[in-house]
């Protein structure tokens, strides 16, 4: 017994460290966030069976030790095996393994990898919505990232150089350059050699495009000169499009050397084995161009047979693909269902005290509502009867004030006329007493007129200063609206205002009649009134 314990615990850490041996290798194939933290494993990027294998067993001892990272990384792996090998079947339901693994880890960096790489196969079978579809997800999640500062800007290079590949297997090149010079701005100042590489492959297949054959040589010549010592797999591609070059510029030797390069490589690392389809169909057209139709048959045929294998929807292969089941939407689809069931109870218990709640809380602020109407109704009635009694009190204020005035007016103009009367009477004294007949000398005459005279004068200052205190307002709106009126001219407003007539004015300011309507004609024209405007009725409303 001891002997068998002690062969299964070394059975056992040996499988462990195995595991962690090969996760290692793994953590470089993948395109994560920790990319350069991990060494490069030619075994890994041979794509061969015994590799597959070895990939199965890291995502099931991740699975068991519940390690979800190393298990979205080796699902990764597995699909990007799979889709070399031309299964893409497989690759795509590996695919939807890790997105559904990533979505439950909330992993956004490892998703956004998941969503470029479901992308991309879409684009694969020319399905071209559905790939930008996932292809913008990535780039939305590392754009989030970057601008919460998770990531540095130059992980976005990556994600714009999924969309030039993607259209430039779409035949959409003026698409592919925009995406192309995006990724150019994130790459700026990055150390991220493989983009970079990436970038100078996809700069040359556009320089070819554009028929700068020999400018896309240099750049296909930088990316080949690390994929041969980082990714050698990639080189199916560098050397193809190195051929097409090639045949641009006639030379065919090179073209031919190129492309056969481009398919062994394929076999030799059991890599982009979907791609040699269209490898044979340039070997076809460059034998047909040198005049070797024997071989340009035997290539078109070849590329028949392998599209068909890979592509054709009858393909046992890619028939299932071709339906599209969205396992993870599935999948998501069955939890979201199970919590609503979970939640069905609670939400409706919840609902019946919110119900409570709501009836309670609509009675407490109909409760307020009518209150504060009927509070505010109260302070209304109050302050509008407030204010009737207050307007009444001034009407009535306003109103013995005028009567008031009015009265002094009359008691004025009443002493007024009396004035009139005595300065008649005055006047015929002075007439007899300028005769200077009698006992009374002419000199002690004089001197009686003179008196007499200044007492007018005074009796007339003390007339004018009672209807001033009187009549404060009228003289204030007069003066303020007619600042131009002379004394004169005010003394005879108020003599209008106290509707004496032109003769009564006449005796007492000692005036002929016409001088007094000479002077009502100038204080028209002073007060700006024409004649069919009635001068008592405008004076009596200042």
């Amino acid at each position: 017994m001891d002997k068998l314990y002690k062969l299964f615990f070394f059975y056992n850490l040996t499988s462990k460290l195995f595991t962690i041996a090969m996760f290692s290798f793994l953590m470089f194939g993948s395109l994560s966030a920790q990319e350069n933290k991990t060494q490069p494993l030619s075994k890994f990027e041979e794509y061969s069976d015994s590799s597959t294998q070895v990939l199965n067993l890291l995502y099931k001892a991740s699975i068991k030790n519940t390690d979800t990272l190393e298990a979205i990384l080796a699902l990764q792996k597995l699909a990007l095996h799979y889709s070399h090998q031309g299964n893409h079947k497989d690759s795509y339901d590996k695919l939807w393994q890790a997105l559904l693994l990533s979505d439950a880890s909330e992993k956004k960096d490892i998703k956004a990898l998941v969503y470029r790489d479901i992308g991309r196969h879409y684009s694969y079978f020319k399905r071209k919505q559905k790939a930008l579809k996932f292809l913008n997800l990535s780039i939305s999640l590392r754009k989030e990232l970057v601008e919460n500062k998770k990531v540095k800007e130059e992980e976005l290079a990556n994600g714009y150089l999924a969309f030039v590949a993607t259209y430039r297997e779409l035949g959409d090149l003026n698409s592919a350059k925009i995406y192309l010079d995006s990724s150019a701005i994130s790459l700026k100042n990055s150390t991220r050699y493989r983009d970079k590489a990436f970038y100078s492959f996809e700069y040359g297949v556009i320089l070819n495009s554009q028929g700068n054959y020999k400018e896309a040589l240099s750049e296909f010549d930088i990316s080949s000169s690390w994929f041969s010592k980082k990714l050698p797999a990639y080189q199916v591609l560098i050397n193809t499009h190195i051929g097409d070059s090639y045949k641009s510029l006639k030379n065919y030797n090179k073209s031919e050397a190129f492309y056969t390069k481009a398919l062994q490589m394929s076999k030799t690392y059991n890599a982009h084995k979907d791609f040699t389809p269209l490898i044979y169909e340039r070997l076809s057209d460059l034998y047909l161009i040198t005049g070797n139709k024997d071989n340009a048959f035997k290539s078109l045929k070849k590329a028949k047979e392998l599209d068909a294998l890979f592509f054709d929807s009858r393909s046992e292969t890619n028939h299932p693909l071709l339906e599209i089941q969205d396992e993870f939407l599935e999948e998501k689809n069955r939890r979201a269902i199970e919590l609503k069931e979970q939640r069905l109870n609670q939400l409706e218990q919840e609902e019946k005290v919110n119900f409570l709640e709501r009836i309670l809380l609509f009675g407490v602020v109909a409760f307020l509502i009518l209150f504060g109407a009927l509070f505010i109704s109260n302070i209304r009635s109050k302050h509008k009867a407030e204010k009737n009694i207050l307007r009444k009190k001034r009407e009535l204020e306003s109103q013995k004030n005028k009567e008031i005035i009015e009265l002094k007016n009359k008691e004025l103009a009443t002493s007024v006329i009396k004035l009139i009367e005595k300065d008649a009477f005055i006047d015929k004294l002075k007439e007899k007493l300028s005769k200077g007949n009698g006992d009374i000398k002419r000199s002690e005459a004089k001197q009686i007129i003179n008196s007499i005279s200044v007492n007018n004068l005074e009796n007339w200052n003390e007339f004018e200063t009672r209807f001033v205190s009187i009549n404060k307002r009228f003289y204030t709106k007069l003066t303020r609206k007619f600042p131009e009126l002379t004394a004169n001219d005010q003394r005879l407003c108020a003599l209008i205002k106290l509707n004496f007539s032109s003769k009564e004015i006449a005796k007492l300011l000692n005036m002929s009649n016409e001088s007094v309507h000479t002077t009502r004609s100038r204080l028209r024209k002073k007060l700006n009134i024409t004649r069919e405007i009635n001068l008592k009725q405008f004076i009596a409303s200042i």
